[in-house]
Order: structure tokens, then sequence, then C-alpha cells
């Protein structure tokens, strides 16, 4: 749940700045790592990758642990100041090249067509235009080139997404710097070209109460091969 929006669209040192909900963020990730079995979801989630990664919207650097051996460079980009220093922290601590990067999802620092795969964790629910960040991280993938994702959104009764909407409409994204509960990660990908593979729900926590963050999915996509020239 991070905002990766500039309202310019350009990149700057730092695209956004939201102290309060870093702080609080990076406290509650760490304990979800074991309390809601979040570690886990990481290592299912970059398992078998390789080549040069793109991770958008880093964070603090949890998923650093769980890249393979077989990634031989980590880019991970991450706005905002205090989440970007403590992933710094965790890059040293990673058994693969880290590189962490100031930039916003929707203008990538980073060259077309210059990895083999991108990685979206707990993101597309708090950058400012998914259309235009899907189509960034189109553009830097290679054709063929995989997306992991593991993504919230809507889901649940229809109590539960009327909740998700009134909450997205109020004090919400003001709470929690920008994230959104009931955007729909799997049509947008689809819907910014990309071809969807196996994806599974998720419910965090898998026990005890459902609440408007628990409707998870993990998943696989690919930007499609470009068709050959005749």
């Amino acid at each position: 749940m991070r905002l990766l929006s500039s309202a310019s669209g350009k990149v700057t040192g730092s695209p956004v700045h939201h102290p309060v909900f870093a702080r609080c963020y990076a406290r509650v990730s760490v304990r979800a790592e074991t309390r809601l079995g979040v570690a886990g979801l990481r290592e299912r989630l970059l398992a078998g990758l390789s080549g040069r990664v793109i991770e958008i919207g880093a964070g603090n650097g949890l998923n650093f642990a769980h890249y393979p051996g077989t990634v031989a460079e980590v880019v991970a980009i991450e706005p905002e100041p205090l989440l970007r220093q403590l992933a710094l922290e965790s890059a040293l601590r990673a058994q693969v090249p880290v590189d962490v990067v100031p930039g916003a999802a929707e203008a990538l620092p980073v060259k077309s067509e210059a990895f083999d795969a991108a990685v979206l964790s707990l993101v597309l629910c708090s950058v400012r235009d998914v259309p235009r960040a899907l189509g960034e991280v189109r553009r830097v993938l290679k054709p063929g080139g995989q997306v992991r994702y593991f993504e919230h959104g809507l889901g649940g009764g229809r109590l539960m997404t009327l909740t998700q909407r009134t909450l997205d409409r109020t004090v919400w994204p003001t709470l929690t710097g920008g994230c959104h509960l009931s955007r729909q990660p799997v049509a947008a990908l689809r819907a910014a070209g990309f071809a969807l593979g196996p994806q599974r729900p998720v419910l965090l926590p898998e026990k005890g109460p459902a609440l408007p963050t628990s409707y998870c999915t993990l998943g696989v996509a690919w930007r499609p091969q470009e068709p050959a020239e005749r």
C-alpha cells in the first residue's frame, strides 16, 4: 500500500512524502511477515525469477531477502524517502545485487525493454494513474518478459465491496498514503495488454475475520511477444 505518483509525471528526488504513514507501514509490514504469513507469499511470488528485475514500489525492501540467486540484478523503485532509506538498508543484506533508486511508477527512470521481469507487490492500490503505470511496466519489459504480482483489491460480498468503495471515497486514501481498496489489479493488467497466466486468490489473514484489505491475488502475467516483421 504505497503511493508511487507525482502530479507532473516527472521524476524527482522524492516524488512523494508520507512520513507518518511510512513509519506505520514499516512497522506493520514487518509484523505481517510472520503473523500473516506474508514472507511465504513473497517466496512464492519471486520463485524462479532470473536475469534483470525491476521492482515497482519496493517499500522497506522486504522482498529483497526472497530473490533467488538466479537473479542478476534488481532495480528497486521507491519514491517515499523514509521507506527508500529502509530499502537501502535491506539491500545491503540481500544475496543478490539490489540498486534502490527514487522514481514514480508513472515515469520509470529506466530504459525501455531493459528487464526480464517486473515485480508488483502491494503497489497498484496506491499509484495515482494505474493505466499509465502499467504502460510504463510494459515499456521497460523485454517482449515476453514476466510480471509477478501480489496485490489486494475488490473482494467479498456485497456489503464488503460497498464498504471498500465507501472507504475509498472518504478517509482511506488520506490515512494510508493513497491506498485504494476497491481496485481490480488483474483486470487492470488485462486492460494494459498483458497476457495473464496462473493466478490464485489469497485471503489475509487466512483465518479470522475478513478485512477490507484481505482480498489479494498472487499471479503471473507476460508482456506479449511482438509479432514478427514480414
